[in-house]
This record gives C-alpha cells, structure tokens and sequence, in this order.
C-alpha cells in the first residue's frame, strides 16, 4: 500500500478507493471517507469540503483501509452502526443491523400510530436497533427487548439503556412469562438463515456471530417458528407481530401462521428492494378448539 506521510487527503482517499475496490469491497468510495471521518471526526460534508483543498490525511489511515480491504466490517473498525435515527455501538460478538431492517421498525411505528403508550418487545435485539428505534421514535411506548448472547446483550445494553428501553438476557422462545398476554406488539428479526446457506460476503460469514446468522434447522426455521409462538404467548388479542424473515422463507411462515388457526390479517411485505422482507400477522380474538 502506498499510503505515505504527509500524503494528501484527497490523493489518500482516490487511493483508498482504488485499494477498496480491488478487494471487492462494495461501496469502495463511500467506505474510504468514512475511514478518514472516524479519524478526523468532522463529519462527512466538511470532511468531503476538504477533499477539495491540500488538507493532510490522517495519521493511521493506511492500516484502517487494509482492515476494511480485508473484509473486517466497516462498523467493527469504527464501533458504530448507522440505523433510522440511530448510532448504535456495535462490534465482534453482535449482528450489524442491515438497512433493510429499517422497513420492518416502520411497519410497527405505523401500527401503533395514535396509540396511547403501546407495549412494544422486540425478540432477539442484537445490538438493539429495532427495539431502539422504536423508543426513540414512539414517545411514550413501553418497549421491552430480548437477546440471548451474552455479547450482543452486553452491546445492546450501551444501546438501549439510554433510550429507557427493558432489556433482559434470555432465550426469545421461553422470556418474559410474566407478560403473558400484555404486549401490544411483538416484533422480531430472529436468526432464519438455513443451515447449509453459508453467506457469500466475507464480511457477514467470517464476521457475524454464527448464532445471529442460522435459524437451526436444515430449513432455517426453527427460531423463527419459536418467535412466532412466543408472539402468541406474548400478545394480547388482536395484537400485532411483524417478523423479518430471507425473501425464500415468505410463503412457508405465512402458511404457518395460517395453519395455527390463531392469526389473521396474515400479510407478507416487502422491503425497498422489492423483496419479500417481513410478514406480519394479527393474533385472533378467540382461541381456536384443541
């Protein structure tokens, strides 16, 4: 790598950029400003304004472009998440909050639109986005959240605990007993993926933690099966639950929630790109017969 002292900023991001890009990185230029931002800390429209003058690069800046160039998440590098209105603390051992996520929050804060202080929990957290969101964007929401990793508890505590959210360490198939039949809303982005899809990005294979990642299973359903009953459990009638699933797994959940007999509304959605994110589903007033 060429990176040299007393480089110029802007000669250090085109090559960063270039280096990027070689290593498949998929957003090379964007990536390689936010590296010099975390260490200049000027944000990035006055750090893209001096891109245009002789400004010095950063001291450090060549080893943070060849952690990234070796595929190492642009948030572990820099400890933060950007999601909806958030910046969450994230590193090894915790789920990077994907974009597409960001729809399945909104389904839920348009759903308790004009609601008096709904009671809201968000079943296996992670760093705590969904939960967080909704916090910060509900006033007045009592949001529970849940995580069973010891790590991504202990990231999703940063998150969280400022926000007023109630996070507890369990496991989202058998939590929160004492709320049987309370919640409002039951949200989850459980682990879905099956066991033989090993992701192709590096950074999500080599980097997510496994437990974040695959649903149990051969199909991956497992945990989302759970989380769909734990919303059952959970809910009040008539409540609400909205989980994100892989666009392959859409028509097999909503069938199961058909075949239960005790959701209706069942609704598949899609994120911004186009693809089958989230389904959701309304828990019935009356119990179906055993």
């Amino acid at each position: 790598m060429m990176f040299h002292q007393g480089q110029s900023l802007a000669d250090a991001v085109r090559e960063a950029t270039a280096v990027l890009s070689a290593a498949g990185v998929p957003t090379p230029r964007v990536d390689a400003e936010l590296l010099a931002d975390h260490l200049m800390g000027v944000g990035l429209g006055r750090l893209r304004a001096m891109l245009l003058g002789d400004s010095p690069a950063p001291e450090g800046y060549g080893e943070l472009v060849a952690e990234r160039a070796g595929r190492v998440p642009l948030q572990h590098i820099t400890g933060v998440a950007y999601f909806r209105h958030l910046e969450l603390r994230v590193g090894p051992g915790v789920f990077i909050p994907r974009p597409e996520t960001e729809s399945v929050v909104q389904l839920v804060i348009d759903h308790v639109a004009g609601m008096r202080n709904p009671k809201v929990v968000d079943l296996g957290t992670g760093s705590g986005a969904i939960a967080g969101s909704i916090a910060h964007e509900v006033p007045g929401a009592e949001v529970h959240a849940v995580e069973f990793s010891m790590f991504a508890h202990a990231w999703a505590a940063k998150n969280l605990e400022p926000l007023g959210v109630v996070l507890i360490q369990g496991d989202l198939r058998d939590a929160l007993p004492e709320h049987n039949g309370t919640f409002d809303v039951v949200v989850s982005n459980p682990p879905y993926i099956p066991a033989e899809a090993i992701p192709t990005e590096p950074e999500v294979a080599l980097h997510d933690p496994p437990e974040a990642l695959y649903g149990g299973g051969a199909d991956g359903m497992e945990l989302p099966t759970a989380a769909a009953a734990s919303a059952a459990r959970l809910l009040k009638p008539g409540g609400y639950f909205v989980m994100e699933h892989a666009e392959v797994q859409a028509a097999w959940i909503a069938k199961m929630l058909q075949r239960t007999g005790r959701w209706n509304n069942v609704t598949t959605h899609f994120d911004l790109n186009g693809k089958e994110r989230a389904t959701s589903a309304v828990l019935a007033i009356t119990v179906p017969d055993e």
